[in-house]
């Protein structure tokens, strides 16, 4: 496996307590996996990109394991995990098109940031994966500010991967794009995974539509837990978490007339992660929950690669 995650808990100290953002997460990702990770805005997914890589001042690595091709990375050690950050584990972090620092020349930028971690730059290569995500190589010699915000996207791509980390964590990385540029970026992101440049990638994002297309498995978190992982085609098609479903009917399909039947929206509001509820945590607003979801229920595997958190399922 490349990745491996067990029981990783992480919270955010607040003035009115430990916000308990992720609480006992579990899931494995094999060599060459993209695993596409949604849920409602609050549901732990960036708080699970940034615990693998880097933990901000307000986080707290509270207790499980994160396990990178056989080697424990300590992610609770900001200072230790410097070993592995970009060479193991990178990131294309959530409005990265201000990533870049503007008063560098793009070029000179990169030639610093990779002597900082002791490499020295190869320019044929660094040429080769400008032109891979369909840029001009003159952009070495611009300022970002010179840059449109797809251009700043897939340059910051190129750089988040110019040391071949086994694992790429992508978060919202095509939310403030249009549409053909989306369709550029994904294509670079595959690109990458195909040419051997990463081994498996997590992609976060609030677009399903667009999720299903790219990764091969899906991940939907609730509430600071798993709630359903399955192949991409299963989630979508045949979703057997009834927080999955519902979220999946909220969504306009193109084509569809809904003159007849109305979108709805899930009714109710995620529970708030200070004090979280024991039991299921989506009991509250799901419309089949009866008195055994006052148990949290185990994330078990109903066929094979598909896993569901739910007691009905």
């Amino acid at each position: 496996m490349s990745l491996r995650v067990n029981d990783l808990r992480v919270h955010y100290r607040t003035l009115k307590g430990e916000v308990k953002a992720l609480d006992g997460v579990s899931f494995t990702m094999a060599d060459g996996e993209i695993l596409g990770l949604a849920g409602e805005s609050g549901c732990g997914k960036t708080t699970l990109g940034k615990s693998l890589i880097r933990m901000d001042g307000r986080m707290r690595h509270a207790g499980g394991t994160v396990e990178l091709d056989g080697r424990n990375l300590p992610v609770g050690d900001d200072r230790a995990m410097n070993a592995f950050r970009f060479h193991e584990v990178s990131l294309i972090p959530q409005y990265s098109m201000s990533a870049m620092n503007p008063t560098r020349r793009i070029g000179k930028m990169i030639g610093e940031l990779l002597r900082s971690r002791g490499v020295t730059l190869d320019t044929a290569e660094l040429h080769h994966r400008i032109d891979l995500v369909g840029l001009p190589r003159e952009v070495l010699s611009r300022y970002p500010i010179e840059l449109s915000g797809g251009m700043k996207q897939r340059m910051v791509m190129v750089i988040s991967t110019l040391l071949d980390p086994s694992l790429l964590i992508a978060d919202e990385i095509t939310s403030a794009l249009d549409v053909s540029t989306q369709k550029a970026v994904v294509k670079a992101m595959l690109g990458f995974r195909d040419n051997g440049f990463v081994k498996s990638m997590i992609f976060i994002t609030h677009d399903l539509a667009l999720t299903s297309n790219l990764a091969d498995t899906v991940m939907i978190m609730y509430a600071g837990k798993l709630a359903e992982k399955a192949p991409a085609d299963k989630v979508v098609k045949a979703p057997r978490h009834p927080y999955t479903q519902l979220l999946i009917n909220s969504l306009p399909e193109i084509g569809v007339r809904y003159d007849q039947r109305k979108l709805a929206g899930i009714p109710g509001s995620p529970p708030s992660l200070l004090n979280p509820p024991k039991g299921c945590r989506f009991r509250d607003r799901c419309p089949i929950a009866g008195g055994e979801c006052a148990e949290e229920p185990p994330v078990a595997e109903i066929e094979p690669d598909h896993f569901v958190a739910c007691w009905k399922a």
